[in-house]
């Protein structure tokens, strides 16, 4: 009889658990377009459109996952000198922080001696009537630049699964 409930009890907590799937499936991305890597919580989609960051047109490729109504994704794209890449940064926090009505809550920016500039930004406001709830990592290097963003209600943004996106992106 034991033996029997037993192998019952396992065939149902196998059967239970083969039903769950986890919210949030990390996998590594190595883009085909930039030299970036990046763990996203989902299977990313890509696509690349043209957009105007202060009068600058430039094609950046976005690579977007979504789980439970938040966004995980990057942008990138080139600029035509390294001064320019560098001004997009605050072009693109300033068109995503808008977007949301939001108020940054929290911004550092570093510039170094070989043309590598940094922006890390949080910003909170809402969209529809939801709170929201924005974290973007942005660089430049040379005429590259990069946006590294989590946004989404704030409801549907762990702090542990945007630090863990956030902080997977790399360049060589």
């Amino acid at each position: 009889m034991t033996r029997r409930l037993f192998a019952a009890s396992a065939a149902a907590l196998c059967l239970l658990l083969s039903g769950c799937s986890p919210k949030y499936n990390w996998r590594d991305y190595a883009s085909p377009d930039a030299p970036y890597r990046v763990m996203f919580p989902a299977k990313p989609a890509t696509f690349t459109r043209t957009i105007d960051l202060d009068g600058m047109q430039v094609a950046m490729t976005m690579t977007a996952a979504e789980v439970d109504g938040a966004t995980f994704a990057v942008g990138a794209a080139e600029a035509p000198d390294a001064a320019r890449a560098q001004a997009a940064l605050e072009a693109m926090q300033v068109a995503l922080v808008r977007n949301i009505g939001a108020t940054v809550t929290r911004q550092d920016t570093t510039v170094d001696n070989n043309g590598r500039a940094t922006r890390d930004v949080e910003a909170s406001g809402t969209h529809n009537g939801a709170p929201m709830h924005l974290a973007g990592h942005f660089e430049s290097r040379g005429k590259r630049f990069y946006q590294v963003i989590a946004i989404g209600r704030a409801d549907a943004l762990p702090a542990e699964q945007v630090e863990q996106f956030l902080t997977s992106f790399k360049l060589p």
